[in-house]
């Protein structure tokens, strides 16, 4: 027996609906491969290796371009970080010069010696 036409549209949109279905499943299915390829160990590793070598290149960049508008300003921040990062040693250094000029003092002027005097 032949199917109605109606019968006949049905099915045919059924196929389609169904192909449509199955392909949205399948880019789901790639999809899904791909996320997973992505949050790999070694894969996490190496974007975020490569995010902080491209923000370490865009900060000394700009570090560069501060230097170039203002040196006297950079020449200033870097002693004022080198002093702060050397503090302990120059304090140290400091005391010791400090140390070896009152040596040097007591060291120049003749003791004088006191006499006891009977009474």
């Amino acid at each position: 027996m032949a199917e109605s036409p109606d019968v006949a549209e049905a099915r045919r949109r059924v196929e389609q609906a169904r192909a449509k279905m199955w392909a949205t499943f399948d880019e789901l299915i790639d999809y899904g491969h791909r996320l997973q390829r992505k949050l790999e160990p070694s894969h996490l590793a190496r974007d975020a290796w490569d995010a902080a070598k491209n923000k370490g290149v865009d900060l000394a960049e700009d570090a560069v371009d501060a230097v170039r508008k203002r040196p006297v300003a950079a020449t200033g921040a870097v002693a004022a970080l080198a002093l702060f990062i050397a503090r302990e040693p120059l304090m140290d250094l400091v005391g010791k010069l400090m140390n070896g000029k009152k040596k040097r003092k007591t060291a120049a002027k003749p003791k004088r010696q006191v006499e006891k005097v009977d009474e």
